[in-house]
């Protein structure tokens, strides 16, 4: 029994690695067009609540993407720093800018999802391209993003941006979404099956046919959901609508979290969806990643163990290269980022269980 498994702890582990590798050699990034097939039109809605110190950063990038953005929506969720003085500078400097002050998050809502929701009802453009306020862009990006979504026929086009870690907290914290991600789906299903399940989506990036949109109103329709992300693309497969998941470069950056804290608590409000929204799933993966090395040493011998390494360290290996992260730091700490996954799932737990997951200053589980 103990022996048979451990050889279902390594075929499990042999699927993910085929995964990764899968993932690292499609390259599923956002290819350079050969041609541009789209200037203007995109307008780019910004949901804000407390992004003094990024969203200035996100304005001075946009602002060099100005032959392709009609303008630019800014949402402020009541934020209580300078996020509305700052915005306010950068319209003195460009026309199109324009701030929109957020009123009481009505019963129902989540902020972000109402912001979402209040900034589509006031563009005009016939893309809708929705930005956290601490990703970063460079100048060719959106335009690169309309002309893919024009050749490939696509409604729906988000990018998970590449994840820049300042401090040894996020080292060893940020690096879990794409291992988890990019070890467990094929990124390039997203667009080529129909199947509901191969859906992933990353809410810093999600570019939108605005016609489409605005039949659906997609975050009207799933107000209260905290990923509301990936649920948004699984309701437009469900519909045939087509639609596509990418892998962001240097073109696209997102600094997420800035310290070890931050980004528990930041994961713990999404990590069961990682996993399809099942506790189940997410305790079942955990509990394999975290007693699989030294079972299979125990109970299936010394050769075995060390293949099951080696299937580790590949793992890490494909996964680092293709999400644009140090091979060496996600090898060498791959023991500790196992602790803090186990910190997220029992603080998810706990979450759940106690109704109570604080964010921005307001309780989500609510």
């Amino acid at each position: 029994m103990m022996v048979y498994l451990g050889y279902l702890f390594m075929g499990l582990t042999c699927v993910r690695l085929l995964v990764s590798f899968c993932n690292w050699w499609s390259r599923c990034y956002l290819p350079k067009p050969k041609k541009y097939t789209s200037r203007g039109g995109v307008s780019v809605l910004i949901p804000a609540r407390n992004e003094a110190n990024a969203i200035g950063f996100l304005l001075e990038d946009l602002m060099g993407c100005k032959d392709t953005i009609q303008e630019i929506l800014v949402y402020n969720d009541n934020s209580t720093d300078d996020t509305a003085k700052v915005v306010r500078t950068y319209m003195e400097r460009c026309a199109y800018i324009r701030l929109i002050e957020g009123d009481e998050l009505p019963s129902g809502w989540l902020g972000k999802n109402h912001a979402c929701h209040r900034l589509a009802t006031e563009a005009h453009g016939d893309r809708l391209l929705f930005l956290d306020a601490d990703v970063r862009v460079e100048s060719d990006l959106i335009e690169r993003a309309v002309s893919y979504m024009n050749e490939q026929g696509l409604t729906l086009l988000s990018v998970f941006p590449k994840q820049e870690m300042t401090s040894w907290g996020t080292r060893i914290s940020i690096p879990l979404m794409n291992l988890i991600l990019l070890s467990l789906l094929p990124l390039s299903l997203v667009r080529l099956s129909p199947w509901t399940c191969f859906s992933a989506a990353n809410g810093q990036f999600m570019l939108f046919d605005a016609a489409t949109y605005l039949h659906y109103m997609p975050h009207k329709l799933f107000k209260h959901n905290r990923v509301e992300d990936i649920r948004i693309l699984k309701f437009f497969k469900e519909r045939r609508l087509k639609v596509a998941t990418l892998l962001g470069d240097q073109s696209i950056r997102c600094l997420m979290y800035r310290d070890l804290g931050s980004a528990i608590n930041g994961f713990t409000k999404n990590i069961f969806y990682f996993f399809g929204g099942s506790q189940y799933l997410t305790i079942f993966f955990v509990l394999y990643t975290t007693i699989a090395p030294g079972w299979i040493f125990m109970f299936n011998g010394l050769e075995m163990g060390m293949i099951y390494l080696v299937c580790l360290v590949l793992i890490q290996l494909f996964v680092s290269l293709a999400s644009k992260q140090s091979v060496l730091y996600n090898v060498l700490l791959m023991p500790v980022k196992q602790i803090v996954l186990v910190s997220i799932v029992y603080k998810a737990i706990q979450n759940f269980r106690n109704k109570t997951l604080i964010w921005k200053d307001r309780n989500i589980l609510q």
